[in-house]
């Protein structure tokens, strides 16, 4: 698959139905959310992992899943405000968050950390240590939160970042030296060193770093409104039925071969 590029990420990306011939008499429940291989997207796999699981939970209570597509921030604004949609995912906890919608049990764990070019080996056992580095700037995406302590030393300006509209045009600036690290979820870099022609033959310079920063569970944001907490709670109920490890497990014994065969 050939991921979206700036441009792309700068418009809404289009529509595709989890169900795209679902009757009009089924419930639907509309999700807005980004490309982010393997976890979301139009061309993967089920759609991705997330809408995998998402999809396997909502089919329990007689709902059928429908995701549209947009950079990361207009998403949580669409899925967060518009009526139409019942919220958005795959969405990580924040205090913030929290009190603007209603969130799922856990549809997965996100594991975050630094990436950095081999030649410039990065040195740290704590975040604490990366503030030491002013020297250093930090690639991180436009909305994202990367756990709670980097997202704490950022607001006091003691980390230097840049953001980016999406992961893939951090791991080129960090190619190109204009970072000495990014912030990455080690299953999208792996996916992006795979898949991305332009980053596939540079995949032995770049490392992820064995520190995470943190392991952040993934979750569905239904909006703050009795039509969302509705949803939520039905949502939560038959997700207890899902065996998130096993679909995780089979989708990853799957995806290299896929992955190889675009």
């Amino acid at each position: 698959m050939k991921l979206a590029g700036f441009a792309s990420w700068c418009a809404a990306l289009a529509i595709f139905a989890i169900c795209p011939h679902a009757k009009s008499e089924e419930k639907v429940m509309r999700l807005a959310s980004l490309e982010w291989a393997p976890y979301v997207g139009a061309n993967l796999p089920q759609f991705g992992l997330s809408s995998a699981i998402i999809a396997s939970a909502a089919k329990k209570f007689g709902t059928q899943v429908r995701v549209e597509y947009f950079p990361w921030k207009r998403a949580m604004q669409v899925g967060g405000r518009d009526e139409k949609f019942s919220g958005y995912f795959p969405a990580y906890y924040t205090k913030e968050r929290a009190q603007e919608c209603n969130f799922s049990q856990p549809i997965g764990v996100s594991r975050i950390g630094l990436a950095y070019h081999k030649s410039k080996p990065l040195q740290f056992s704590s975040v604490e240590d990366l503030a030491a580095q002013p020297k250093n700037t930090i690639g991180v995406v436009f909305g994202y939160s990367n756990g709670a302590e980097f997202d704490a030393l950022v607001k006091q300006d003691r980390l230097k970042t840049e953001a980016s509209a999406s992961d893939d045009l951090n791991v080129r600036k960090l190619l190109i030296g204009r970072v000495q690290a990014v912030v990455v979820d080690e299953l999208v870099l792996r996916y992006l060193l795979k898949t991305d022609p332009k980053l596939n033959a540079y995949a032995e310079q770049i490392v992820f770093h064995p520190h995470a920063l943190a392991n952040l569970n993934l979750y569905v944001c239904f909006q703050m409104n009795a039509q969302g907490l509705e949803m939520k709670n039905a949502f939560d109920r038959v997700l207890q039925e899902i065996n998130i490890s096993k679909i995780q497990e089979e989708y990853f014994v799957k995806l290299p071969q896929i992955m190889q065969n675009k």
